[in-house]
């Protein structure tokens, strides 16, 4: 087995060398990206899955479809320490130098950069100076109102250069209540105008919630595509492909070990695909190299994947991690995480609430709450077996 054309890619967002199974969810996006293009109204897409069903991955290949179909992109990450000002405003610098660029600049180009400049002032983002000629518009210092204007002049200038702006935000569940509502209010705005200019986001389950608490119309203002596990199907087109590419194939009891192991999860599958690649000296893979796989992928996960998002939490929000864990991978209801904690519902609710904030649960109904990594549980209990007695001194 050849080390250096290992095919697969563990790597966060890195592209699998097959993406298998989300056929659908591209086509509804291009679908989307072409209504707009040709002047008709259409729905937002945000998906939602779990850490390592590949939504990032599927954002950047959104990203290079509008590419592809002549638009004018951009793509970034929020993030829970930054304010939406802070994250949008470099970021729509770029995309409006990117529409000037299709011919001289305009009036309507003016009006957005000059907009963009006084945005900048009032939330006191830095951005660079720049002479346009143009009188300095009037901001308010509410974002919701400032970001319509903004976001509407851009879908302007957009439609007078024949373009489409696509705006692809990865993890929005960390934006702030307020700077998601005024987000949504912009884009809602852009939709009844029917300017050219899109969203396209990913985010943790949770997502769809916490849209529908900021703005109770958002949704009717976006699609949510679920992101989950591929099918059985997909996850062996996922292993099997590459490796016949490179001229090796797997034994049928190597590739259900995997199935099992990875429970259908795209980063578990590269994961487990890139161990077995390793160890396997000649082709077909066997299920014994397959086991072997299973037990090194294990203990590399434990120590990268696992082990960071464990240390994100506090010492008694890995307590309730690990009460969680208690009911495996299916949701738990929280009345029975506290008792298991020895708190009653109330004291447990900010500690829940806390997990939730950091990204490391969510809840799918009222009253339950699950981890939004694949497999934590298992490293839960493996990082902290003597979970009981904890408890029993917690209490």
């Amino acid at each position: 087995m050849d080390l250096i054309n290992n095919p697969y890619s563990p790597g966060a967002g890195v592209p699998p060398p097959e993406l298998a199974g989300r056929e659908n969810i591209l086509r509804d996006a291009e679908n989307v990206i072409k209504r707009v293009q040709n002047g008709h109204a259409s729905q937002s897409l945000i998906l939602l899955g779990l850490r390592g069903v590949g939504k990032t991955v599927l954002l950047n290949r959104i990203d290079q479809i509008a590419e592809n179909l002549g638009c004018e992109t951009s793509i970034f990450e929020a993030d829970m320490d930054r304010t939406l000002p802070q994250l949008l405003t470099q970021q729509l610098h770029r995309l409006l130098l990117k529409i000037d660029r299709r011919k001289r600049m305009g009036d309507e180009v003016k009006k957005a950069f000059s907009l963009l400049q006084a945005f900048a002032g009032i939330f006191r983002v830095h951005l660079g100076e720049f002479e346009l000629g143009v009188a300095r518009p009037m901001v308010t210092g509410d974002l919701a109102i400032d970001l319509t204007d903004l976001l509407v002049s851009i879908g302007e200038a957009a439609k007078a250069r024949n373009t489409v702006a696509v705006i692809l935000v990865d993890e929005v569940q960390y934006l702030a209540k307020d700077d998601l509502g005024a987000l949504i209010m912009a884009l809602h705005k852009i939709s009844q105008r029917k300017l050219p200019l899109l969203f396209f986001g990913a985010g943790l389950p949770q997502l769809a919630q916490l849209a529908g608490d900021a703005k109770s119309y958002s949704e009717r203002l976006f699609t949510y595509p679920a992101v989950g596990p591929l099918d059985p199907d997909g996850a062996r087109m996922a292993l099997v492909e590459p490796a016949k590419r490179e001229g090796v194939e797997f034994e049928a009891g190597a590739l259900e070990e995997i199935l099992r192991e990875t429970e259908g999860y795209p980063f578990f599958l590269q994961v487990w695909g890139s161990h077995v690649w390793q160890i396997a000296q000649s082709s077909p893979i066997t299920a014994a190299n397959a086991r072997e796989a299973s037990r090194k992928a294990e203990a590399a996960l434990d120590e990268s994947f696992f082990k960071v998002r464990f240390e994100r939490l506090t010492e008694r929000q890995q307590h309730y991690a690990r009460a969680m864990a208690e009911f495996g991978n299916d949701p738990a209801n929280s009345t029975a995480v506290a008792n298991l904690l020895g708190l009653t519902v109330k004291q447990a609710a900010p500690i829940r609430d806390e997990v939730i904030k950091k990204g490391m649960a969510y809840s799918p109904k009222r009253g339950l709450v699950a981890f939004t990594v694949p497999k934590f549980d298992q490293y839960m209990k493996r990082k902290m077996p003597d979970f009981t007695n904890q408890g029993e001194r917690n209490g």
